[in-house]
């Protein structure tokens, strides 16, 4: 379960979002005023393509039917199909689907990729909803979107509160609409499929991966090992369970761990596989786990400890909990997880921040893989996934590290210079139609 946002009415929710906007687009202008960005170019980059907004019926288990709301934004898509995952939250709304698609095309384009960005999900609480209940909501969503999204035109993938089975449902109600003799070719709509029904081997993992996988290349740039660091993690969900599972086995030691619940602390030490065993058998919950203690959300923040990954939300790290940040890594496992204040603050006292569009880039480029590898038609085995998402993820980390370190800026700067240059530059190659 990732961490979510409890107990928020609707003016607290829409200063959150409109914070997620501000940050993508300070840290866009930032970049793009560091590269001379072209005026024009700079135009388009600001706004999205496309904002597609539904309501659609769904019957309910005991006959009453609900209207939902989804969206899905398409941000831009000058390098390829728009790319990016699709959230179930009560927080979903097109300010926060705005920032997010954005945040995509910035990725992408930083990892190498042939896609743009986009982001989409619906708005709702999926605990109030049966498993019977929300197979129905997808599919009604996925054709109430019909042929706004496709396989070389805008490719879904998990995100928050989403997860295989949600992606395999899409696909098969996708599918469903083509015609007979297409249906078999239109697989690659969506990544992040259960293995069995055309995913990849290793995409489960591939977000987190990635996580500990730019830490290490942090630590080794630094000419450190990871043995004996100590980190938290804020979101025990996918991403920040395999974040930790990684990190263990290379020797770092878990001290304290935050969800939608709340938050424990052991400085001697949590082992990562029996809290994540733990959690399954209380419905995906921290706490009251009997190895360590309970601590205040607040408090968690300011857990001594070298590094720091948020794997929940965005918005969590501000100017009123920076200042109590120790450790002097912050990793992003989650997208913009740290606002434009608390990042401030954070490099004013020495904390290095690996972005977001970098840290977590494993799942987007597993994704890349996992439509590959259905477009031609192929198998991919765990040892090959693994060994080509360690290349890609080396190739763009050492990118960012050797422009930070040449231009003299923060790491985030330094890989939007990269990712907006590349975009910039297939608008100077077409020229703008017409």
């Amino acid at each position: 379960m990732e961490l979510l946002t409890k107990n928020l009415n609707s003016k607290t929710k829409k200063v959150l979002h409109r914070g997620m906007m501000d940050n993508v687009m300070e840290q866009f202008n930032r970049a793009a005023n560091h590269i001379n960005l072209q005026p024009n170019i700079r135009k388009i980059l600001s706004i999205t393509n496309n904002e597609i907004v539904v309501h659609f019926p769904v019957k309910m288990d005991n006959g009453n039917v609900e209207v939902f709301k989804g969206y899905r934004v398409q941000h831009n898509n000058a390098l390829g199909p728009y790319k990016g995952g699709l959230r179930y939250h009560s927080t979903v709304d097109i300010d926060a689907t705005r920032a997010l698609a954005m945040w995509m095309t910035w990725k992408t384009s930083l990892a190498g990729l042939p896609f743009g960005g986009g982001k989409g999900g619906i708005q709702i609480n999926p605990l109030k909803y049966s498993k019977s209940e929300l197979e129905r909501i997808t599919r009604r969503f996925t054709f109430a979107l019909a042929d706004n999204i496709g396989p070389e035109h805008d490719i879904p993938a998990p995100d928050v509160n989403t997860n295989s089975q949600t992606m395999a449902w899409i696909a098969d109600t996708y599918m469903s609409t083509r015609p007979p003799a297409e249906r078999s070719a239109n697989q690659h709509v969506v990544t992040g499929k259960p293995a069995g029904s055309g995913g990849l081997e290793g995409r489960d993992r591939a977000t987190g991966f990635g996580v500990y996988y730019s830490i290490k290349l942090w630590i080794n740039n630094n000419n450190d090992t990871l043995k004996n660091k100590r980190f938290i993690v804020q979101g025990f969900g996918n991403v920040g369970y395999w974040a930790a599972f990684f990190l263990e086995q290379d020797g770092a030691k878990l001290v304290a761990v935050q969800d939608a619940f709340g938050s424990i602390q052991n400085p001697n030490g949590i082992q990562v596989e029996t809290l994540f065993e733990y959690t399954k058998s209380n419905n995906g919950s921290i706490v009251d786990y009997p190895e360590a203690s309970i601590i205040d959300k607040d408090v968690f923040f300011g857990v001594d400890c070298d590094i720091f990954i948020p794997a929940a939300l965005g918005n969590q790290i501000t100017k009123n909990n920076a200042p109590n940040i120790k450790a002097k890594l912050l990793a992003e496992g989650a997208n913009g997880p740290t606002n434009i204040e608390g990042e401030a603050l954070l490099i004013e006292q020495g904390t290095t921040i690996i972005p977001d569009i970098l840290c977590n880039s494993g799942g987007v480029i597993a994704s890349y893989f996992e439509w590959l590898q259905n477009r031609n038609g192929e198998l991919w085995h765990m040892e090959d996934v693994m060994d080509k998402l360690k290349h890609k993820l080396k190739n763009s980390f050492d990118a960012v590290a050797t422009y930070a370190q040449k231009e003299n800026i923060d790491m985030r700067t330094a890989a939007y210079c990269i990712a907006i240059t590349r975009i910039e530059k297939a608008y100077v190659q077409r020229g703008i139609f017409p």
